[in-house]
């Protein structure tokens, strides 16, 4: 990209309107959009085929009435080779909003082709979470120029939220909040926030603090707008509120929000100094990616993201299944001590993935449901042995359930009683197996602070393969079905 070209897109960030400025006239959704409210993939073939012809007009005429949150969908649909020429057509409409909305890989190589102060311009724009994240894919080299470049009271704001552990409060929050002396009326409030003092312009709530600036409670704009002028602020807010510590980690923070159904919350640090905010929108953001993230992480697909880079999705995934391999090498070893019985008994190869494949079903059951009960607090020391007593119970009765099913199948398939009692007891034994598994591998990883949606299927698959053939095959030799 052109450095002529990156400054007008500097000029645009700058020259960006309020949120919901651009939201799409409804006569021309149906053009736009699906049912669903996506982009159509004509829509989408029409911006590309203007851009393989460089018709810029054409192109800003198509993507002009589309909200920004669109605009940033429309890049993450493109090739990574189009978005810089989408970039070049709609230069006044990259907002700060539409850079705040872009995919983290989309948004990272955005920037990898800006000068600093272009990404300098930008960041001064956005939310300092925002700003925050988006330099957060920079190297530390880059990081500092780009910080060289910007105002000294903007700088330091991103410098203090760098400082913090990534997914955390502090990195989160937004330094932009309204916070008063309790001594204030209603009156005195309304005309601090109307007399042109730079504030910021979208908030929920008002802090009221004390001397030392600890937040003493809240009050709602509602509030606010419905009592007298004569009334102190002391006697309408709300004292009992939710404090959200500065290191706490950021899932621990939308689950804070979710119980007690905030709209925003104060972030204070470790002196008790309310020192910034996190309000609602940002929260959906993070219960989006968490929701998703221990999914994906049991899996060992990496971020799930279409966008990741080629390289790093193989490396990532490449990694998971080279620990899998190793899990599958042991299992297969339990079954080479067996070599012997099932070359006497071919019958047993047929039915040895039944035992194991029906045990790793139910583990998967088991550790999904309670790893989402760790990341939820559902699951705590106080209920840990009722956890592990219920799922004893469930998987004993899938596992009587499903080994007489089957048992009763190979009867009538091979006629053969004590093959079927074999199989009968042999699930049962695995489906327990699984059962305990599935809670005791996620609570003990949790406990060790290891994360369990990392690390526990690996655990769980070996424990249910290599079970699983040593306790059918082990129960075939052992009552000599061979004979």
């Amino acid at each position: 990209m052109a450095p002529e070209e990156l400054d007008d897109v500097l000029v645009a960030a700058a020259a960006a309107g309020e949120p919901g400025d651009s939201a799409p006239e409804a006569s021309d959704d149906s053009e736009r959009f699906d049912k669903e409210n996506r982009l159509k993939s004509d829509f989408v073939r029409k911006v590309r085929d203007a851009l393989d012809e460089d018709e810029r007009d054409q192109v800003y005429d198509l993507v002009e009435p589309l909200h920004p949150a669109d605009i940033a969908d429309l890049f993450e649909l493109l090739h990574a080779d189009e978005r810089p020429l989408l970039v070049r057509a709609i230069t006044d409409l990259m907002s700060a909003e539409v850079i705040a909305e872009l995919n983290d890989h989309v948004r990272e190589q955005l920037v990898e082709d800006l000068a600093a102060e272009d990404i300098a311009g930008i960041a001064e724009q956005l939310e300092t979470d925002d700003a925050v994240a988006m330099l957060e894919s920079l190297d530390e080299e880059g990081q500092q120029a780009v910080l060289a470049e910007m105002e000294p009271e903007d700088r330091a704001a991103i410098e203090s939220a760098l400082s913090f552990p990534e997914e955390s409060a502090g990195r989160l929050m937004s330094r932009d909040v309204i916070a008063v002396p309790e001594h204030m009326t209603v009156g005195d409030l309304i005309d601090y926030l109307r007399d042109g003092r730079q504030l910021t312009t979208e908030f929920w709530e008002v802090f009221i603090v004390d001397a030392r600036h600890h937040p003493l409670g809240t009050c709602a704009l509602s509030w606010i707008l419905r009592a007298p002028r004569h009334i102190a602020l002391a006697d309408v807010m709300k004292r009992d509120q939710t404090l959200i510590p500065v290191g706490m980690d950021q899932e621990e923070v939308a689950l804070r929000f979710q119980k007690y159904a905030l709209i925003s919350a104060a972030v204070v640090d470790d002196s008790g100094r309310l020192v910034g905010q996190i309000t609602v929108d940002d929260v959906v953001h993070i219960i989006q990616e968490e929701a998703g993230e221990d999914a994906l992480l049991l899996s060992g697909a990496g971020d799930g993201d279409i966008n990741e880079p080629l390289p790093q999705t193989i490396r990532t995934r490449l990694w998971w299944l080279f620990i899998n391999l190793g899990t599958a090498v042991l299992a297969s070893a339990v079954v080479a001590v067996f070599e012997s019985t099932i070359t006497r008994l071919v019958t047993l190869a047929v039915l040895m993935p039944i035992v194991t494949g029906m045990g790793g079903n139910a583990a998967t059951q088991t550790m999904t449901v309670t790893v989402r009960a760790l990341a939820t607090n559902q699951l705590t020391s106080s209920n840990t042995w009722r956890m592990i007593v219920r799922e004893w119970w469930i998987a004993s009765a899938n596992g009587w359930v499903l080994g007489a099913i089957m048992a009763i199948t190979c009867q009538v398939i091979y006629q053969d009683w004590w093959l079927s009692m074999v199989l009968l007891i042999a699930m049962v034994l695995n489906s327990l197996n699984a059962g305990l598994s599935g809670v005791l591998i996620p609570i003990g990883l949790n406990r060790l602070k290891i994360d369990p949606a990392v690390t526990s299927t690996v655990f769980v698959t070996t424990m249910t393969d290599t079970f699983g053939f040593f306790f059918f095959l082990g129960l075939a030799d052992l009552f000599q079905l061979t004979a």
